[in-house]
């Protein structure tokens, strides 16, 4: 029975053929950006005084749709980095998520904090063109990747110089977890139903290999359950749609981060 990530999965194929059309795979190392220095996700994450917010720059979604198609990449992305993010995501999905590449290339020289390429990713040429687009890290989709197709992606953009993180859901994908995944992530949201449970999180976080970085992402609207989370040993995340519904996301973004600022320590 198909379902929604099979959907997108199916529709992102057409599109990518269809810029293989445009754009040969050899033109993207030539690009200026292709050797652009990566910043490391995983040093971000555990920098002391910092988030662990990986903020998300999202314009709409299969399950919301529309969130805030009108807002400015520059204004959101260098608020979320002013006020305190780990990192940023973009979303770069076209038809679902109504992204771009020119979200990325429009900020990838500037921000200095890491970009994670946001997407559904699936063939090298993905990956050459994350890099290409000034990306610093790139996310594979274990529901939508088997562990052999992980582990030779993972090991494709490790040699060109991005960062891997993993996204699981359940148990049955902890086995794509590889030597060459710099950051796991454990998705709250079912992308097969997109039914949203905190507990995914604290269920599987002491399955990942010690030794393993592990975020969380969906589902995060309070500063208590990122404190919750906190606890249970996460070093970050990933959140978009708090801040994105908003009119002013940066403006939503301080706020969240003046809040969870006190809610950890209360005293000062």
């Amino acid at each position: 029975m198909s379902n929604i990530l099979d959907d997108i999965i199916e529709k992102r194929k057409k599109t990518v053929e269809q810029l293989k059309s445009l754009v040969p795979i050899g033109s993207w190392e030539t690009m200026p950006l292709f050797t652009k220095k990566t910043i490391s996700l995983r040093e971000s994450l555990l920098k002391d005084g910092y988030s662990g917010i990986i903020a998300e720059f999202k314009k709409a979604s299969p399950s919301k749709g529309n969130i805030n198609e009108g807002a400015n990449i520059f204004d959101v992305v260098y608020s979320y980095e002013k006020h305190g993010a780990s990192a940023v995501s973009i979303l770069t999905e076209p038809m679902f998520f109504k992204g771009n590449n020119d979200d990325i290339l429009s900020v990838a020289e500037t921000v200095k904090i890491p970009i994670l390429r946001k997407d559904f990713i699936f063939e090298e040429y993905q990956l050459l063109e994350s890099k290409a687009l000034g990306a610093d890290v790139i996310l594979l989709i274990a529901a939508s990747l088997t562990a052999a197709e992980v582990k030779r992606l993972a090991g494709y953009a490790k040699n060109i110089g991005l960062e891997v993180l993993l996204e699981i859901h359940n148990d049955e994908e902890l086995d794509h977890i590889c030597d060459d995944v710099d950051v796991v992530g454990v998705n709250n949201r079912d992308l097969k139903t997109f039914r949203v449970d905190i507990n995914t999180s604290l269920m599987l976080i002491n399955k990942i290999p010690t030794g393993k970085i592990v975020i969380t992402e969906s589902g995060i609207s309070n500063v208590e359950t990122i404190v919750t989370l906190k606890r249970a040993g996460f070093k970050g995340f990933l959140i978009g749609e708090t801040f994105m519904k908003e009119a002013d996301p940066g403006k939503a973004f301080k706020k969240f981060i003046d809040e969870l600022k006190t809610a950890i320590n209360p005293d000062l």
